[in-house]
Parts: C-alpha cells; sequence; structure tokens
C-alpha cells in the first residue's frame, strides 16, 4: 500500500487538464505512441467534437522512482472543468488523496479553479499548485505565482512549472505526486469497504462498477452485497483500469479498480454506494457524496409514445454513467407520457440530450428548461412548482417564490461596464467587488436562478471575449412576480413551449420567442398566426403567410369571373385547411427559440 498514489487533476475549462494528463500517459508509457492520440482518456465523440471533458475517467500507471529506483502505482483521475460537471469532479475528489491543481500560465486563476480547489481541501487532499502552458508567448509566471501563493498560501518553490504540449515539467510532477501525496490508509485485512465513484452500463456485462477500496480485500468470487440497496451478488471479475479493463485476482486497501457482478438492472447499483462482503460485512457504509442539487428543469418525451418504457431503460443507463441526472415520470396534456429531468445547467441538458440520440437512438422532445419555484396560493397552502401547469391561476395566486444563486465573476477590469450592464438586465444585486490583483478583478452578485439559465453564461464569454470566468451556488427563495407566458399556434396552446417568467420580462420573452419561431417554422399551404399570451391577454404576434399556388396561370384573356371564381375556391380551401391543420414545432426549434440574443 505505501507504494500506491491515488490522485486527481481539477481546474478551470480549458487550463490544460486531458492534455498534461496525455504526457503523464506517455511518460510513464501507459499507452504506446502509436496508439496515442490528443484527449486520450476522452473516449466519447462528444468530448473529442467539442473539446471538452465530460466525465471523469481514471486510469492505473506505473512509475519508476528515478532517485529510489521503487516502483509506484499511480491512480490518475481526469475530471472535467466545466460548472456544469462539478458533481463529476466531486465524486472524482472523494476517492483520491491528493490533486494536481492546474492554472493556466496565460489566464491565471479563474473561477472553477478556486470552487474545485474549495472541494478538494474540504476532503483533506494533498494540493500540488501546477502552472501549466509555460512554453505560450503570453505566459505572466510571475504573476500567476503570486496569485497561486496568494490563494492557497504556499511557498513559491512548491510551485511546479509545466507544459502539457512539450513535455516539460512532466518529471517534476511525478516525482512530486510520490513525495508530497501520502500513500491511502486502510486495513487490507479488515471488512471490505469499496466506494463507488462511478458506473457504466454493457451490454454483455451488465453494470460495471468503478470502486475505491477503502478497507479490506475483494477478490475474484467474492460473495457481495450494495449495503444501500442491499443486493446480494458474487463478484465475477475484478480489476484494474488502464487503457482497459485488465482482469486481476484481487483488489486490496487503497486500489482503485472495477468490479463485474451481472446485474442487469440499473438501478440496483448506486453511485456512492458501499459493497461489503456477505460473510463479514462492514459495521457502516462509507460517508458517500453529497446529494446532487439539480438547477435546471425540464421535461423529456418520446416522439412516439409507444417508446416512453425504452426511454425510461435508455435514461437509467444514463444515470449509471452521469450520476448528476435526476428523473421522475410525468404526463403533459400535448405531449403523453414523458420524464421531469434535472440538469445541472443548459450544458449538462445538451450533452444529455445528445447522448440521448447518439448512444441510444431516442428520438426525443424537450420542453423549456425552468427552475423550481415555491407558489402559494389564497387558502395560505404552499406547495412547489416544477413546471408551467402547475402554476395557479393568477386570481387565486397569493405569491410565488424563486431560487436566488451567489454568482462569483472573475475578470479583467476592461470588461467591468459590459458585465455590470448584463448583470443588471438579468435582476441582479451588486453585493461586492474588489482587486485580486491589479489586473484581475472579482465581482460577487445577488441573481435569480432563472435569469442564468439559458443564456447568461453564452453572453458573459463573447463580452469579455472569454476572458470572465463564473461559479455559482443557489443561496435561498426569494419572493417574485411569477406569471405563466404561453405561446399559441393558430389559437392552440403549444405545451412544450409554455415558460414561467417574471412579469417584467414576459412582454420581451413574448415579442422574441414569436419573431423566433417565425424564423424557425416552415410554411403552409395556409396562414400560421403565432401569438405569446398571459392567461387571456394576448402580449406579442407574428404571422407566417401560406405558400401560395397560381391557380390564375392558366386563364389567358377572358372575363374576370372566371379568374375570382377560382380565387374564392382557393380561399375556401385555404380556409378549410387552416380549420383542419395542424403545426408541428421541429425538435431543434425547441432549443433555438431560448437562445433569444442570437
Amino acid at each position: 500500500m505505501k507504494n500506491i498514489r491515488n490522485f486527481c487533476i481539477i481546474a478551470h475549462i480549458d487550463h490544460g487538464k486531458s492534455t498534461l494528463a496525455d504526457r503523464l500517459l506517455e511518460y510513464t508509457n501507459t499507452i504506446s505512441k502509436r496508439d496515442m492520440q490528443d484527449q486520450a482518456l476522452d473516449n466519447m465523440d462528444l468530448e473529442r467534437e467539442r473539446g471538452i471533458t465530460i466525465k471523469s475517467h481514471a486510469i492505473q500507471m506505473r512509475y519508476v522512482h528515478p532517485a529510489t529506483g521503487e516502483e509506484f502505482i499511480f491512480n490518475l483521475i481526469d475530471t472535467p472543468g466545466h460548472v456544469d460537471f462539478s458533481y463529476e469532479v466531486s465524486r472524482s475528489i472523494a476517492a483520491c488523496e491528493g490533486a494536481l491543481l492546474l492554472v493556466d500560465a496565460t489566464q491565471g486563476i479563474q473561477a472553477q479553479t478556486i470552487s474545485n480547489l474549495y472541494l478538494a481541501v474540504d476532503h483533506d487532499l494533498e494540493i500540488i499548485p501546477i502552472i501549466n502552458k509555460i512554453d505560450m508567448e503570453s505566459a505572466m509566471i510571475e504573476e500567476v505565482q503570486d496569485q497561486i501563493i496568494d490563494l492557497i498560501g504556499c511557498d513559491r518553490d512548491d510551485i511546479l512549472k509545466a507544459s502539457g504540449r512539450t513535455g516539460e515539467g512532466i518529471p517534476e510532477i511525478l516525482a512530486a505526486v510520490v513525495d508530497r501525496i501520502h500513500a491511502p490508509k486502510g486495513d487490507p485485512e479488515a471488512p471490505l469497504q469499496a466506494m463507488i465513484f462511478d458506473s457504466m452500463f454493457n451490454s454483455y456485462r451488465g453494470v460495471i462498477a468503478y470502486v475505491r477500496i477503502m478497507n479490506g480485500t475483494l477478490k475474484k468470487g467474492d460473495k457481495i452485497k450494495f449495503m444501500a440497496t442491499e443486493k446480494e451478488v458474487v463478484a465475477e471479475e475484478v480489476g484494474v483500469l488502464k487503457m482497459g479493463q485488465f482482469e486481476t485476482a484481487e483488489l486490496s486497501a487503497g486500489n482503485v479498480g472495477y468490479v463485474i457482478t451481472g446485474i442487469k438492472v440499473s438501478r440496483e447499483i448506486k453511485v456512492g454506494d458501499t459493497i461489503t462482503q456477505l460473510g463479514r460485512p462492514a459495521e457502516y457504509a462509507i460517508k458517500g457524496f453529497e446529494e446532487v442539487k439539480p438547477m435546471v428543469f425540464a421535461g423529456v418525451y418520446p416522439l412516439d409514445n409507444d417508446d416512453f418504457e425504452d426511454l425510461r431503460d435508455s435514461l437509467e443507463k444514463l444515470q449509471l454513467n452521469d450520476a448528476s441526472l435526476v428523473f421522475e415520470p410525468e404526463t403533459s396534456a400535448a405531449l403523453g407520457f414523458g420524464f421531469r429531468c434535472g440538469f445541472l445547467g443548459m450544458l449538462h441538458l445538451e450533452i444529455v440530450q445528445e447522448r440521448l440520440q447518439r448512444e441510444f437512438d431516442q428520438d426525443i422532445i424537450t420542453t423549456v428548461p425552468n427552475v423550481t419555484y415555491f407558489a402559494t396560493d389564497m387558502k395560505g397552502k404552499r406547495f412547489v412548482v416544477h413546471q408551467p401547469t402547475e402554476l395557479p391561476d393568477p386570481n387565486h395566486l397569493e405569491s410565488a417564490e424563486e431560487p436566488y444563486i451567489y454568482a462569483q465573476i472573475i475578470t479583467k477590469p476592461d470588461y467591468i461596464g459590459n458585465i455590470m450592464s448584463l448583470c443588471m438586465e438579468k435582476r441582479g444585486i451588486l453585493i461586492k467587488q474588489h482587486y485580486l490583483t491589479p489586473t484581475r478583478l472579482e465581482i460577487i452578485f445577488h441573481m435569480p436562478l432563472a435569469e442564468i439559465v439559458f443564456d447568461f453564461y453564452d453572453q458573459l464569454k463573447s463580452m469579455t471575449r472569454g476572458y470572465a470566468s463564473f461559479d455559482y451556488h443557489v443561496l435561498d427563495y426569494r419572493e417574485t412576480d411569477l406569471v405563466k407566458l404561453d405561446i399559441k399556434l393558430n389559437g392552440e396552446q403549444v405545451d412544450a413551449l409554455s415558460a414561467l417568467v417574471h412579469r417584467s420580462k414576459a412582454e420581451y420573452i413574448g415579442r422574441r420567442m414569436c419573431e423566433k419561431l417565425k424564423e424557425l417554422l416552415p410554411r403552409q399551404q395556409f396562414q400560421i398566426a403565432i401569438q405569446a399570451a398571459i392567461g387571456g391577454k394576448v402580449i406579442a404576434r407574428e404571422t407566417i403567410s401560406a405558400l401560395r399556388k397560381d391557380v390564375t396561370a392558366k386563364c389567358y384573356g377572358g372575363d374576370i369571373s372566371r379568374k375570382r371564381k377560382l380565387l374564392e375556391k382557393q380561399k375556401e380551401g385555404k380556409k378549410r385547411m387552416k380549420q383542419f391543420g395542424s403545426v408541428e414545432v421541429p425538435q431543434e426549434a425547441f432549443l433555438k427559440v431560448l437562445k433569444l440574443n442570437d
């Protein structure tokens, strides 16, 4: 055990975590030159296309210390950087003793760096600060060193300098992992306690659980029990995670690996659960991870109602691999049976939607995302409002409350005016602002969560040329003037596009949604009226004109009454079409409608 080191890499988005992980894998010969590709650990197409890490990835490396010649086993977990995937980071941190804190030499410390650092400090992890991208011309090494010293109070000599691109500083990082991060604690002879920090579904082998052994030893063929679900099974295979899965006879205390039990029902395994032996059980389960708190809710419905059960299976399998996804069944008058899903943010929603379509071939409709509100009716009864249909009539509504967040923005002073106007526009309340260094400014706002759900992050990035970083956590619920905004097509309400909005924004959002729908909906043979309404009052309208065939083209000369007769006949036909024709909203239109400022 004294030769095992478990550590993760934490940083803000685009600070070079996956590139540094590539160099560590190359240096320790875990992956051959021939098999090497950029973002080697990112095995999802989506991760490569977007250039971001979505899932944490565990891998084992072997390292020989140059000074002593001793061989060490390194279990590395590469983590995502985006705020929407912070739950992945918290689970990875719980399985480690140390963390490499990566800071980009060209950008300095950013909001997510601080938030991930606090997560690691709360779990008593040993922090190794590293300045990455030192080979860049715009690197500000001295300045970033000062920022790190201010943040974690370390000595200047403790900060390592590296480049994930050229491989500079990699030997020093590996040596520091051995010297600074302590070996895992635990007793291989004690009753088994293995914490599940991730899992995935394999159609041939069933659910594969990724575990960190805290105490005891897990052997192939052992009878084991999941303490939360009380499921009893046999460990069919155990092993370690390299570029693939490598079977071993046993996994002992301090190690990270996988266990296959042949369980085919995904709800029988929970991430954060503890595995113990049936014959010699542990007294208590390991304290798991904090409960996931979804920030954004949206309805996910199958295009065809017969696919409801398939969608349930797909969501359960996806939840194994993405523990921050929360869902429960719901029904809608217009869309039939579906699920109400909770996401950590809009990027998370987009990723889940893409994965359902790519990995599980699901054709789905996603409703307008919204947050959870509290409403009180005239009788004084307080209840939760998850979706627009649950909000009582304005005549029966006494008051409504919405969630507020503590938003931390770190930026350069040049962009302070833009950020202030954006946050004020989003009903933000300025709490404080102060300079971290002469060129870095921290601004704290209290803002309604509903205002940042759609396009706040995108707008913030574009107006600061990518230099502002943003992090938030939920504060409390505060009273608000909430209304239900309905979208009607030819007088028929589209459930999926209904939204709960603040009264002051209702007219603007209604008008923009009508304009967007006019651009996105295909023209029909009949005229389409798009209306935004609050209750019975229409506040915005757009009209899509009908496609028109020239029925008088065949008439040349002759009496006008003949042409008029044909035009009247066409008019009757259009009227009849409008009566019976239905307007389909294409799936891609749903999310595009919400990006109102594009």
